[in-house]
């Protein structure tokens, strides 16, 4: 699962991220909203689990301001004591934006999470100045594509090239591969077919409350078995 923010608006309604995260980045309220969607997510899991659903770890996303607060570290393990939790329930998300230019610094902050026992999920990859370099020097364990290139596949040979390049890649790295925006069978079927291990996008389901997650989870399979193809 992956933690996903809303703000639901008391005039306009439900808003997306890319509506009011910018704002809140610069004025530095993404700190505390940040924090808000660990404390969440935390709850979320604590009940999950008393509940017995079977949820193994949740996705939360980290900013760039965020990133760089003074002990992150100690917050988030902090932040997991309190609720009960151990860092094998997380998987923490950042975007290249927010390591490039200050890969060593950067370095030593996602080292510290990793030898906790966080995996480490490097999101919208290619969508920024990417650098090989830092794939080399960053303890990463998952690599995200960006959906962006995955709107033209297979019908697109450049993209589909980037995708199956940098799947390869990944992989040949020790790393796991994560593609978002999956939209249709043949593009599933296409990222498959490169050994991509998880993806995300609407072919499988749009954005669902906690409520539904455990719905479909106790249910005694898994929801979606019917929508993935058996490749030969």
């Amino acid at each position: 699962m992956e933690a996903l923010i809303r703000w639901q608006h008391p005039r306009l309604g439900l808003l997306m991220p890319d509506h009011f995260l910018p704002a809140a980045e610069e004025s530095g309220l993404i700190v505390p909203i940040g924090q808000q969607v660990l404390e969440m997510a935390c709850s979320q899991i604590k009940q999950w689990l008393a509940q017995e659903v079977p949820v193994k770890r949740v996705a939360v996303n980290l900013s760039g301001r965020q990133f760089w607060e003074e002990d992150l570290a100690g917050m988030i393990t902090g932040t997991l004591a309190n609720y009960g939790l151990t860092t094998k329930h997380f998987e923490l998300e950042v975007t290249e934006s927010v390591v490039m230019g200050t890969v060593a610094a950067a370095s030593r902050v996602l080292r510290e999470l990793h030898d906790l026992g966080m995996d480490i999920a490097l999101d919208d990859f290619g969508t920024g100045y990417s650098s090989l370099y830092y794939l080399k020097e960053l303890p990463i364990d998952i690599l995200k594509i960006d959906k962006s290139f995955i709107t033209q596949i297979p019908d697109d040979r450049d993209s589909t090239t980037i995708v199956a390049t940098v799947a390869s890649l990944a992989h040949g790295l020790g790393m796991r591969v994560v593609v978002e925006g999956v939209e249709t069978l043949r593009q599933l079927k296409t990222v498959m077919g490169f050994g991509c291990e998880q993806v995300q996008g609407y072919y499988f389901s749009r954005p669902i409350s906690p409520e539904e997650v455990s719905a479909l989870l106790k249910a005694g399979r898994f929801p979606f078995a019917d929508k993935i193809p058996k490749l030969v």
